[in-house]
């Protein structure tokens, strides 16, 4: 009776051991991506996290209290936020209206221009800033024509305005890119609709597309001012750190020939990922209030 009962449950035993592995297959599939996540993502920020707090050799708040104390680093997160949220806003409101004038065009000239929007995304870095000084810059090609009609006045490319522009062109082809998509939610009946209820072309903007568009944009916008935030290699490469954001402060206590203080460009690190963290949750909130809106 034992060895029957035995035999009736070493394939039930068995057959649970198989699902079990099944179970566990797509785990074993993601332990390379988790290896991966964890030297490049989560090493990396508790190293930053925790020699942030480290000052003479000892554990303490001292980092922190400099920077806070500091005018200079104060205006570097100031140049920083400044270039960021309006690069972020002038370039989501470019990208809405172009993405809106894309879909009511061939689908020929469509495809070209997001082709065109692709590649331009990856057209940044020190090429950007070259290209730059080649037509904006103090003798550019842009800069003299400007000038000689007296249209230009005192604009200065290495200045404020100047990387505000340069700000805005690479956030424009990210928006593109990313708000394309979202417009599928549109449909082309609803103006018609509202058209013929005696509703303007704004109403049905301000009623209709902008709050069923209202989660792509706000996404989009936090998306573009972490993509601005974190800019370091164009600026660089145009004014040769001399401007001071906060991207630039970092590479210079990591970089130093005279002041290395790889613990302070931690800190400011810990801020900076704090700020995007507390952006992001705004965003989420209200990204939530959106969608609970258009339920109720």
């Amino acid at each position: 009776m034992s060895s029957s009962t035995l035999t009736q449950a070493s394939p039930a035993s068995s057959s649970r051991i198989k699902s079990r592995l099944s179970k566990l297959k797509p785990a074993l599939w993601l332990a390379p991506f988790a290896v991966f996540f964890y030297l490049f993502q989560l090493a990396p920020m508790i190293w930053v996290l925790v020699n942030s707090f480290i000052y003479d050799d000892e554990f303490a708040l001292d980092n922190y209290s400099e920077i806070f104390d500091s005018a200079f680093m104060m205006q570097a997160f100031s140049n920083s936020l400044w270039l960021s949220i309006w690069s972020s806003i002038i370039g989501l409101a470019i990208a809405t209206l172009l993405v809106s004038s894309l879909r009511r065009v061939d689908s020929k000239i469509r495809d070209g221009v997001v082709a065109f929007t692709n590649m331009s995304s990856n057209f940044s870095g020190v090429p950007l800033a070259f290209a730059f000084i080649i037509i904006l810059g103090t003798n550019g090609a842009i800069t003299l024509l400007l000038r000689q009609y007296g249209l230009l006045g005192d604009f200065d490319l290495y200045g404020k305005w100047g990387l505000l522009i340069l700000y805005i062109y690479f956030q424009i082809p990210l928006a593109v890119l990313l708000l394309y998509p979202a417009f599928d939610a549109l449909n082309d009946d609803w103006q018609a609709a509202a058209a013929l209820l005696g509703a303007k072309t704004w109403h049905y903007w301000l009623k209709i597309a902008l709050p069923v568009l209202s989660p792509a944009l706000f996404g989009t916008l936090i998306i573009l001012i972490a993509n601005a935030i974190g800019a370091y290699a164009s600026v660089f490469a145009l004014t040769s750190g001399n401007y001071n954001i906060i991207t630039v402060r970092i590479a210079s206590l990591v970089s130093g020939d005279l002041f290395l203080e790889p613990n302070l460009a931690a800190a400011i690190s810990v801020i900076l990922m704090a700020m995007l963290a507390f952006i992001t949750v705004v965003n989420q909130w209200l990204i939530a209030k959106s969608y609970a809106g258009k339920k109720n």
